[in-house]
């Protein structure tokens, strides 16, 4: 089948691979002409692992291609997906300018029927504005019945760090369709997908665009709980990982999310944490849970620097050592990074930041520049450190040497904030080293 995928940033590209290694022809299209002139080289703008490899396979196979000429890829396309950005507002609400703007470019650039599929993140109510933008532009009475176009909500479930594995195998195919005719096209669209066993969803619309929303926000709210459980750990001297080990053992609660840390980032439990929050306010529900998820999280970020201040009262000139800048592992995203909150926070205070990530610091030298300094590999930045902290569990951090962590640095003191080492077994080497909820963190005060 053929397809177009408007958008290609993270959800955008990863869904026009994934469709064209399961044999789609897709044309990817964007309004960047320096993105799609490197798409079009066969070079990825993000690091997901394994997706330059797909990019190139399929490009030299004729299933995917890309522009910057929206009305080739819906002329070519039977199905026209939006993966566009819906960043915050200033308000929290989810901005859809870029989502209803491409909705009208396809609507003036329609030359037959195409089902106009909605992948971008939104609020419930967007495909009936999809809907309505695009009878607009097309002239057509609102609510009156046509053949023009029908618009389907397809929400993506997509980790960052495994995002190809979900494309390809997907835990489950959610699809909002209001046409049963509609409804047969996309399981047809989706059949090579789900082969497997896994399932496809039909569901009304709205019901669609909330599942989203909820999954992201319920996956946030699981962190968050377990980083008040580390706060309580902290204070009475248990250990997080073995209260999460005795609740994640329960099957109806699991392991995954069920992590102790400096909190979550990247492009989407922070965006759709606030958008859920302003959709469910501004319809007069109180959303007081979701306000105390999005509290802890910004306590978790505040964790090493807070650490630093108590180890080191008053002290000015210190040199603070950073192992990962991603927002998590296997991903060059630093959006809503923990990273972000220890850095800026270290430079407001005069401190020296040396930083060492496996993909993460071209986009933290955008950022930057020459304010901190950027080592080649990991033990290259504990050069005369005070503290190291470890903010992205990359595989590369798990086993250092740490006689050498002992001897590069001018006093030894390690800040594990995504729990990867026992602060009880580092102490045992002659450093110091504080978790998240280990019952450590009195020792610091």
């Amino acid at each position: 089948m053929k397809l177009c995928v408007v958008g290609s940033g993270y959800v955008g590209l990863v869904t026009a691979v994934g469709f064209a290694e399961m044999g789609h022809v897709v044309v990817g299209v964007d309004n960047d002409p320096a993105k799609v002139e490197r798409l079009s080289s066969g070079r990825s703008p993000i690091y997901e692992p394994g997706l330059e490899e797909l990019l190139l396979r399929n490009m030299e196979g004729g299933r995917l291609s890309f522009t910057t000429d929206l009305a080739r890829g819906v002329a070519e396309s039977l199905f026209c997906f939006i993966a566009v950005g819906t960043p915050n507002a200033d308000d929290g609400s989810a901005d859809l300018g870029t989502v209803l703007s491409v909705a009208r470019e396809i609507a003036r650039t329609l030359t037959g029927y195409r089902v106009v599929v909605v992948k971008s993140t939104v609020p419930v109510g967007t495909s009936k504005k999809v809907d309505q933008v695009m009878r607009e532009t097309l002239g057509i009475a609102p609510g009156g019945t046509q053949e023009r176009f029908d618009v389907v909500s397809n929400p993506e479930f997509l980790k960052e760090g495994s995002a190809l594995e979900d494309v390809l195998r997907p835990d489950r195919v959610v699809v909002g369709v209001d046409n049963p005719r509609v409804a047969e096209l996309m399981k047809e669209l989706y059949a090579p997908f789900t082969r497997n066993g896994h399932p496809v969803y039909l569901m009304d619309v709205a019901s669609a665009e909330l599942t989203k929303y909820a999954a992201n926000a319920f996956l946030a709210t699981k962190i968050s709980f377990i980083n008040k459980m580390a706060e309580l750990c902290d204070t009475t001297g248990a250990d997080i990982m073995n209260v999460r080990m005795g609740m994640g053992s329960d099957r109806r609660i699991g392991m995954p999310f069920l992590y102790a840390g400096v909190g979550y980032g990247g492009s989407c439990f922070p965006k759709d944490v606030k958008a859920l929050i302003h959709t469910g306010e501004s319809l007069g529900i109180s959303m007081g849970i979701l306000r105390e998820v999005e509290a802890i999280n910004a306590r978790q970020k505040a964790i090493p620097v807070s650490l630093i201040d108590r180890i080191y009262p008053g002290k000015a000139d210190l040199r603070v050592a950073i192992w990962g800048g991603a927002f998590k592992a296997e991903t060059d995203d630093i959006r809503e990074a923990s990273s972000l909150v220890t850095i800026d926070a270290c430079l407001s205070r005069g401190y020296r930041v040396a930083l060492y990530d496996p993909e993460a610091m071209e986009n933290l030298r955008g950022r930057y520049k020459d304010r901190i300094v950027f080592g080649k590999e990991p033990y290259e930045v504990l050069a005369g450190a005070d503290v190291l902290c470890v903010l992205t569990e990359w595989r590369v951090f798990r086993t250092p040497d740490w006689e050498r962590v002992k001897k590069s640095m001018r006093r030894p003191v390690v800040i594990d904030g995504r729990n990867q080492y026992d602060p009880r077994e580092i102490a045992s080497c002659g450093i110091e080293c504080y978790g998240v909820g280990r019952g450590e963190r009195s020792s610091a005060t």
